[in-house]
């Protein structure tokens, strides 16, 4: 194999060979130079990889978040028949949450040694297994820790927004990220009729399934509550426990059947599959730990870590907060709190895609500037609409607000995975993990403050919170690229993060020449390998 090495910004070499691929011909127009990523995205095509793998990744992402939740309609079978408090239902619902946090900082590293495919088959498979086995829960310690391995499926979040960025080219991945990401989510939420499998204090109920999985909640509670549960219960002859213990199933088994054709009709990246391009010499191993060791200690990882706490996990807390603040202080039903608080989840159709194109469009005029300028206003008219819609004093005025709030929200949330993959491209899998888990600890801080404070008090914090996270897009630098405030756009190889170091001529001596050059990229080039130099080289 011909290689070439690159300089890094920090001058050390890296190996960069792209002869061996396993696709000489693609339904989508690639880019090259970024080891032939998609540069558009083709909705109505399943080809593979590009747009196979685009496919795959929502849908089983939705998958994923379908059997996490797929025993929260039963909730109130399983705590009459099991005789549990309350607390217990909490505590297991609590517990899915946190697990999830921490599957999502180890599914990041490992995205870039063994690729998402072969993790997304993994945890679909590794969270169908305890979906499958509900029915053998006897206790609330077997039903949190049930809860707590099913969890697993929450992490699925991290290794969709790593495919996409994996398959499309960086003018266009905030798009691609957002869509896969908002129709994984979409789910839709509690409908405005009762699908509560019993009476038990449904207005509870319904707080905590929105404020924990607040997006395939809907789809959920109207398939697992509304459809299978009650057809289970006339097969068991009305024996609502054996119903309860043997529904799951269903979901479980449609999770187990796609991870595995996910696994063998897709691709994790554009060449191949990872485990191929090792093969073949075309990309290097990575150390997990020393992937993660470097994406933590890089400052633009954890200044977007807090500002998707501040839009993601404002969005899961919103959920919970909205349907009992139109309950107590508007003073709605339960079943019209829930259907006004599900906006927040009809607006996954479209809005947080809408933050990813408006990122990648921006990207065009005005390179990461521009996405980071979008990425602050986007979280500066969230922070700012939290403070109105919580003094808004008529029900209609707060509902339109809420709207452009929810909009805001989930733009703000496709922003954050436009930026994300030029964090440190080699390390992009860590880097999306920790950045990811920001939204399960944002929604665990925000609902605290939301259970001990006032509505007034815990949407002032939340407000403030996000403005403050907004302005924090200042202190965003990444290596070669242009800041908010300051900096320039230097010519850096989009796949390694690499300085292409200019070929120095004559005619450099000219600024409109050497401008000409630096956009069409003619007049650079890759230094050549050690072993191909002359000794006076």
């Amino acid at each position: 194999h011909s290689h070439v090495l690159l300089f890094d910004l920090d001058n050390s070499l890296l190996p960069y060979q792209t002869d061996w691929k396993k696709y000489h011909n693609y339904d989508v127009i690639v880019d090259p130079d970024q080891d032939d990523k998609a540069t558009e995205i083709k909705l109505t095509s399943f080809e593979r990889p590009h747009m196979r793998a685009f496919h795959y990744s929502w849908s089983a992402f939705f998958i994923a978040f379908f059997i996490w939740f797929a025993i929260s309609p039963l909730l109130s079978e399983i705590r009459d028949d099991l005789r549990l408090t309350k607390g217990e239902v909490w505590t297991s619902s609590i517990v899915g949450v946190g697990g999830t946090i921490f599957v999502r900082f180890l599914v990041g590293p490992l995205c870039d040694t063994v690729g998402p495919r072969v993790l997304f088959t993994i945890m679909l498979i590794a969270a169908a297994i305890p979906t499958a086995c509900t029915g053998l829960v006897n206790s609330a310690t077997g039903l949190a820790i049930l809860r707590l391995f099913i969890g697993i499926a929450g992490g699925t979040f991290v290794t969709c927004q790593y495919w996409t960025s994996r398959m499309f080219t960086k003018e266009v991945v905030g798009t691609a990220n957002a869509l896969v990401g908002g129709w994984g989510n979409l789910g839709g939420k509690l409908p405005g009729g009762k699908a509560c499998a019993s009476e038990f204090d449904c207005s509870v109920y319904r707080s905590m399934l929105t404020f924990f999985f607040p997006h395939s909640a809907g789809v959920t509670q109207l398939i697992m509550g509304s459809a299978l549960y009650p057809l289970f219960k006339v097969l068991c002859n009305d024996d609502s426990e054996l119903a309860w213990r043997t529904v799951c199933i269903v979901p479980a088994v449609v999770a187990m059947i796609w991870a595995i054709c996910l696994y063998y009709f897709s691709d994790d990246a554009p060449k191949g599959n990872y485990s191929e391009l090792k093969k073949h010499g075309v990309m290097l191993e990575i150390d997990p730990v020393e992937s993660f060791r470097i994406g933590s200690l890089n400052w633009n990882t954890w200044v977007l870590f807090i500002q998707y706490a501040c839009c993601f996990g404002v969005e899961l807390t919103m959920n919970n907060a909205a349907a009992l603040y139109f309950k107590d202080e508007f003073g709605q039903s339960t079943e019209a709190a829930a259907a006004i608080a599900s906006i927040f989840g009809w607006m996954n159709l479209f809005a947080r895609g809408l933050g990813g194109f408006i990122s990648d469009v921006s990207n065009t005029g005005h390179g990461m500037r521009g996405r980071l300028w979008t990425h602050t206003i986007f979280l500066f008219c969230e922070g700012a609409l939290v403070l109105f819609f919580a003094n808004s004093s008529s029900l209609g005025t707060a509902i339109i607000i809420m709207v452009f709030f929810s909009l805001f929200v989930q733009a703000a949330e496709g922003s954050s995975y436009a930026i994300v993959p030029y964090v440190d491209p080699p390390n992009m899998g860590s880097i999306s993990g920790i950045v990811g888990a920001g939204g399960n600890v944002g929604a665990v801080a925000f609902g605290l403050g939301f259970r001990q404070l006032s509505y007034q008090e815990a949407f002032l914090i939340m407000g403030c919170s996000i403005l403050v996270s907004s302005a924090l897009s200042v202190f965003i630098h990444i290596k070669g690229y242009s800041g908010m405030l300051w900096g320039e756009e230097q010519l850096v190889d989009k796949e390694t993060g690499s300085l292409i170091v200019p070929e120095v001529t004559e005619e450099w001596d000219d600024p409109e020449k050497e401008k000409a050059r630096r956009s069409d990229k003619k007049g650079f080039k890759r230094v050549p390998n050690r072993d191909e130099m002359s000794e006076d080289e």
